[in-house]
């Protein structure tokens, strides 16, 4: 007896166990009856006309197929002419010395054929292309590229011809690459020579082997009367240059600290003088604070800045780069004699007895020049002036030690006479008419703090009072060139601008 009141509360629980496991197929086997039930109870007081039967039934199915008419003929053609434009999947296969060979089949677009950014006029009878492609198309396939100018005037034929495509990412490239496309017309004379207006089209052709399409681009348009010829005579252009220097800037990305950017736009609106223009592109890097440094330069002329982070969604290296500075090369080729690519934690500089304007007459006959890097550390700061006074500097007055560690080689930034130049790269360029010279280090360095425009927040993170130092197992000597004119640049931005800035944060 007692083990069977032992056993009862189990076996109870094991009852409820299986009610609550089964408790929503026991709801619907009750609603069931419950219906059932009802049903049965509301038959008799039903009316004897009211009934259903097989024929009502039949009556409503062909009253619905008649309102939804299907042609099999038609949905069968459609099938067919949809697999036409797919391409036929080759199947898998036994090769003759046993190895399965596999196929691959494409299906769809992962990527754009072309993503155009701008056109230029070069010259009477060119334009420059720039935009971006499909990187693996350019690796794998043999895509082309072909020019047809039609004029506005419906008297006046349009004309072709086969486009050069220059490819200026060394390699470089992610899902996009970047393309510079040339469209010189040789056989006629001029393009638009009675400056009636007209349009650039670019026929860009995948070339690949499944799928070869073509995409009819509408790239340039000129209106009538918008050309100034004038601007490609050799003469006219030598002697009517807006500037003597322009800054082509890369994408500017990220959490920018204002204050490196304010000493940056001061040093070099003084290094390089009034006939000089600064282009910078946005990819996310100007954030309000940054902006507000920028806006008196902007305002005075001496800045321009470009919203280019639309870009972002086509994947391309470093936020694209090498597309935006091929759209600045071509954009400014005929308004600056001298054009100058690096990135704004870089500063030129020349030495005491040289200025820019003699340096770049000495260099005249070359189309391009290269400059040597000067590595500056971004973290170790030089106290002489008291360490309460030093964190009240600017980073170039006290971010003064330079690394000497010994390496193969630095990376080098350079300058260009921009009507030479076809394509530009980030470093150099490789597409251009003319000679490049290599050892301007007598003449013209830049000196690199990396990644302190980045920093939002005091550079210092140690304080030296030494010739030489040895940090994080690098050896660097104390390096005072730019600090040196640290004063006379904080004088000129007050004359010039005012005092707008003076409470600049980092």
């Amino acid at each position: 007896m007692v083990k069977e009141r032992e056993q009862n509360p189990k076996d109870k629980k094991l009852l409820v166990g299986v009610i609550w496991n089964f408790s929503a197929e026991l709801k619907l086997t009750f609603m069931a009856l419950l219906v059932l039930c009802t049903l049965a109870t509301l038959l008799p007081f039903l009316p004897s006309s009211f009934s259903l039967s097989t024929s009502d039934f039949r009556f409503c199915i062909s009253r619905f197929a008649s309102a939804v008419p299907i042609n099999t003929t038609v949905v069968v053609e459609e099938l067919l002419e949809n697999t036409t434009k797919k391409p036929i999947p080759e199947l898998d296969r036994v090769l003759d010395n046993g190895v399965v060979k596999r196929s691959f089949t494409g299906y769809g677009s992962a990527a754009y054929n072309f993503v155009s950014m701008s056109a230029y006029r070069g010259g009477v009878n060119s334009f420059a292309v720039i935009g971006l492609s499909s990187k693996p198309l350019h690796v794998y396939g043999h895509p082309s590229y072909r020019c047809e100018w039609v004029p506005l005037d419906p008297t006046q034929d349009p004309v072709t011809t086969d486009g050069f495509k220059i490819l200026t990412d060394w390699g470089y490239g992610r899902i996009y690459t970047t393309v510079v496309v040339n469209c010189t017309f040789s056989s006629i004379s001029a393009v638009n020579p009675l400056n009636s207006g007209g349009n650039l089209i670019l026929h860009a052709t995948t070339g690949d082997p499944d799928r070869n399409l073509t995409d009819s681009i509408p790239v340039l348009t000129e209106s009538p009367n918008s050309v100034d010829f004038n601007l490609y005579n050799s003469t006219s252009r030598r002697s009517n240059k807006k500037y003597d220097y322009l800054y082509c800037g890369s994408s500017l990305y990220g959490n920018l600290s204002p204050q490196r950017v304010r000493e940056w736009i001061a040093y070099h609106a003084r290094f390089f003088g009034e006939r000089s223009h600064f282009v910078l592109h946005d990819a996310g890097g100007i954030h309000e604070e940054v902006f507000e440094v920028l806006r008196p330069w902007i305002e005075l002329g001496r800045v321009t800045l470009h919203d280019i982070r639309d870009q972002e969604r086509f994947d391309g290296y470093y936020h694209n780069q090498f597309m935006v500075v091929n759209d600045c090369l071509h954009r400014y080729r005929f308004t600056t004699k001298w054009m100058f690519f690096f990135d704004v934690d870089e500063f030129i500089y020349v030495p005491p007895k040289k200025t820019i304007s003699s340096v770049m007459e000495s260099l005249e006959e070359y189309s391009q020049f290269t400059i040597e890097q000067m590595p500056m550390s971004s973290k170790i700061c030089y106290s002489g002036d008291g360490p309460a006074r030093t964190y009240r500097k600017w980073g170039i007055e006290k971010l003064a030690y330079r690394d000497v560690k010994k390496v193969p080689r630095r990376d080098r930034k350079y300058a260009v006479q921009p009507e030479n130049v076809f394509a530009t790269g980030v470093h150099m360029s490789q597409n251009l008419q003319g000679k490049t010279y290599h050892k301007a280090e007598s003449k013209i360095r830049y000196f690199h703090y990396h990644g302190s425009i980045s920093q939002r927040r005091e550079p210092c993170r140690r304080l030296f009072n030494d010739t030489q130092v040895v940090f994080e197992n690098t050896p660097y000597v104390l390096d005072t060139t730019i600090r040196d004119v640290g004063l006379a640049v904080k004088t000129f931005e007050i004359r010039t601008i005012g005092d707008r800035l003076l409470r600049t944060r980092q």
